[in-house]
């Protein structure tokens, strides 16, 4: 079984971003999505599931969508300006039936930054 893994970071305070709702929607070759994973961020930011995937699997993209605006609404740390960003999205692919992928993101109410992890 692949893992998939991911650490959130607060950019606006440094503090790990618990409780924040994080979903994984496949994207077969013919466009149709699925959702495969729905899970929520530790106090610690982070979460970890494996994830069964065929040897199909490998050829499809996936998109990791984590609800940023509950989470900055939930705490108080809304947008002094218009909220544009509501979701953010990331999308990848997993090519190894048994990979481990780590996606760590630094979160703020209209950005984020991403990058890769092994």
């Amino acid at each position: 079984m692949a893992t998939l893994s991911s650490h959130l970071l607060n950019s606006l305070d440094g503090t790990h971003a618990g409780n924040v709702t994080v979903s994984v929607v496949k994207i077969a070759a013919n466009g149709e999505r699925s959702v495969i994973l729905q899970s929520t961020t530790d106090a610690g930011g982070r979460f970890a599931e494996q994830i069964n995937m065929s040897a199909t699997d490998t050829a499809c993209e996936f998109e990791l969508m984590i609800d940023s605006a509950t989470y900055f609404a939930a705490r108080g740390q809304e947008p002094e300006t218009a909220r544009l960003v509501s979701q953010l999205i990331v999308r990848f692919h997993m090519t190894d039936l048994d990979g481990k992928y780590h996606i760590p993101l630094m979160i703020a109410p209209n950005s984020y930054s991403v990058w890769w992890s092994s």
